[in-house]
């Protein structure tokens, strides 16, 4: 169960009005998703699906992750987007 801070960290990712860049994006998209759902399951997209592909590598190198240290991260992460 996530906490009530990654669930406002969430909210603030979404009221960004600057693009934080791709690496960043999926840093995040890799901790929530490690978060929300565990490790990756399901098999890599292949080579024509390459935003697909990048997504299942992000979250694919937090494989034992445990889901309050991937937490932790991921507010750390916002918390500087937000006061940068």
């Amino acid at each position: 169960m996530a906490s009530a801070e990654f669930e406002q960290a969430v909210e603030t990712v979404k009221g960004l009005t600057t693009d934080p860049g791709n690496d960043v994006k999926l840093r995040l998209y890799g901790l929530f998703k490690q978060v929300t759902e565990g490790d990756v399951s399901g098999s890599r997209p292949g080579f024509t699906n390459p935003v697909g592909r990048a997504k299942y590598d992000a979250w694919a190198k937090l494989s034992g992750t445990p889901a309050e240290a991937a937490e932790e991260q991921y507010v750390a992460i916002v918390r500087d987007l937000a006061a940068g």
